[in-house]
């Protein structure tokens, strides 16, 4: 006599055959690597290549294999803030020809106050331009840190309508040392907790978490994931006193991070930062940007 299984009996072995039946997929890093191209697009800040003229910068970016660039329009940027409404169309379609985007648009926003803010946003917006990273705001060592935020949040209040209005999302990136809002990401927690990333979001980057918290950076990470716009991405090794910027993958920083970044579910913009040639010439932060780029997709390749 065959017993009936009960409601509650067919359902446990239909789950246990799907998990074995997804024990059995398993993702090549050729594999990896495509999904995460499809989910992360991977963008360049140009800022030690902006004497490029627009076509030629596209063309150099295109050739590298990024999908945009984090492009400077802002104060000496590669485009002034009160150039925008006739000079980045013209960025925007020099890109366009090979196939990129402005995917990031670091700026010198930070309030809606300023002369520029409006017309940088709203040129940005009409383009078709996503998220801006935001100029971030300094403590007064002098002055309560608490008092300061509380100051904050009207200021942050009003860019995110401006944001919200425009269909355009600030984000803000994380900086090392005690003068900048946001090195510890609670701060930041705190001024965005009211927002939806579609209006102001973290740009998390993952060496100025590490120089903030060494290895307690998946605390800052966890703070920071259901605010996350961008994720930033270079290296660095300690000098004496102070930090120094390196190629991507000789420095402190662990790649497990781009495994966090994976469980969170994260599929928005990457953007590679070439920070430790300042001093030298165009060519020379190209290659540089190419070989950070590679180390980059072997990362993502193995999370």
């Amino acid at each position: 006599m065959t017993t009936a299984l009960q409601p509650n009996e067919i359902r446990r072995r239909a789950f246990l055959a799907g998990v074995a039946g997804a024990a059995t997929v398993v993702l090549t890093p050729a594999a990896k690597a495509a999904n995460s191209t499809a989910t992360n697009k991977v963008c360049a800040f140009v800022k030690f290549v902006q004497t490029l003229s627009y076509d030629e910068l596209a063309e150099q970016i295109a050739e590298m294999g990024f999908d945009g660039i984090e492009a400077t329009i802002r104060d000496k940027g590669q485009i002034l803030p009160e150039q925008v409404p006739d000079e980045l169309p013209k960025l925007v379609e020099a890109l366009k020809k090979h196939g990129l985007e402005i995917t990031v648009m670091a700026s010198s926003v930070n309030s809606v106050d300023q002369p520029h803010t409006e017309s940088v946003l709203r040129t940005a917006a009409t383009l078709g331009i996503k998220r801006y990273r935001m100029q971030y705001y300094r403590y007064d060592s002098k002055r309560s840190v608490a008092e300061q935020l509380e100051e904050l949040r009207p200021v942050v209040k009003d860019l995110a309508a401006m944001n919200r209005e425009l269909g355009i999302s600030g984000v803000y990136q994380n900086h090392s040392g005690a003068y900048a809002v946001g090195a510890t990401i609670w701060d930041l927690h705190e001024l965005f907790r009211d927002y939806s990333t579609n209006e102001l979001g973290i740009a998390f980057d993952i060496r100025h978490a590490t120089v903030e918290a060494g290895l307690s950076w998946p605390v800052l990470f966890n703070v920071a994931t259901p605010h996350l716009g961008a994720v930033y991405v270079k290296d660095f090794v300690w000098g004496e006193k102070k930090p120094h910027n390196v190629p991507l993958g000789t420095g402190r920083v662990d790649k497990s991070f781009f495994t966090q970044m994976r469980k969170a579910n994260f599929g928005g913009p990457i953007s590679v930062h070439v920070e430790y040639l300042p001093k030298a010439g165009v060519a020379e932060n190209i290659l540089a940007m190419k070989n950070d780029l590679a180390t980059l997709k072997g990362w993502l390749a193995e999370a």
